[in-house]
């Protein structure tokens, strides 16, 4: 599913390294939970994973395809096709309500609408997600920014597992939720990615989440020494 060879990030051209990393393999279906102190470069490997970044030096690839080969438009589409990203700030579009929110992946990408019409269509898609979730129907046709910041991370959940994508990516999904919300959110989570054989990746700080996933990623260990999952 992921193939990292030995590479480099820098966020300014001819700056400190943020990412130096050997070589890094993850099949797929597998969960991994990536931690580290803050400012330690999580979230710069998820924007790598995802192809929002490229690297200076080395190679990132997701189920084959190199990111860094793909002009612009290809990788946008490549990534809305394949990849379901839940961002540590939600990125929710806050004039569109709850629903054309969670609907968006299948506007961007036919094989995520396609994978949706096997389940009644987006909106009906959108709906179940967003009931497992456990948020209110009334709550469905209001616009995002109306939410409290609880919500609208379950609503950018929602989002990125439409479509069933092969690769979900999470920063931090649960940061927004109350602690007797989040053993359950994450149930949601996992067993979406289980059933739809997808590989997820979450970064997270709270470390009672961590013995449910098949691998423990330490980003400062990674940066000396590559993992072979």
């Amino acid at each position: 599913m992921i193939d990292i060879e030995p590479m480099r990030f820098a966020w300014t051209r001819g700056g400190p390294d943020t990412l130096v990393l050997g070589r890094l393999h993850l099949a797929q279906g597998q969960t991994v939970f990536l931690h580290g102190p803050s400012g330690c470069g999580k979230s710069s490997l998820l924007g790598l994973l995802a192809g929002v970044l490229l690297p200076q030096q080395g190679r990132v690839s997701l189920l084959g395809q190199d990111w860094a080969t793909l002009p612009s438009g290809r990788r946008d589409a490549f990534r809305a096709d394949h990849v379901g990203v839940m961002f540590q700030q939600f990125n929710l579009l806050p004039y569109l309500s709850v629903l054309d929110n969670v609907t968006l992946p299948c506007r961007f990408s036919q094989r995520r609408h396609a994978r949706c019409l096997c389940a009644g269509g987006p909106e009906v898609s959108a709906q179940n997600w967003l009931e497992r979730m456990g948020l209110p129907a009334e709550l469905w046709t209001r616009r995002a920014d109306a939410l409290s910041v609880g919500q609208q991370q379950r609503v950018a959940a929602a989002r990125a597992l439409m479509g069933q994508p092969e690769l979900i990516l999470a920063d931090e999904p649960t940061s927004a939720l109350d602690a007797a919300l989040r053993q359950d959110f994450m149930d949601v989570i996992m067993q979406a990615a289980r059933d739809a054989g997808s590989t997820l990746v979450c970064v997270s700080h709270d470390p009672q989440q961590a013995a449910r996933f098949d691998l423990q990623w330490s980003l400062p260990d990674l940066k000396t020494a590559g993992a072979k999952a």
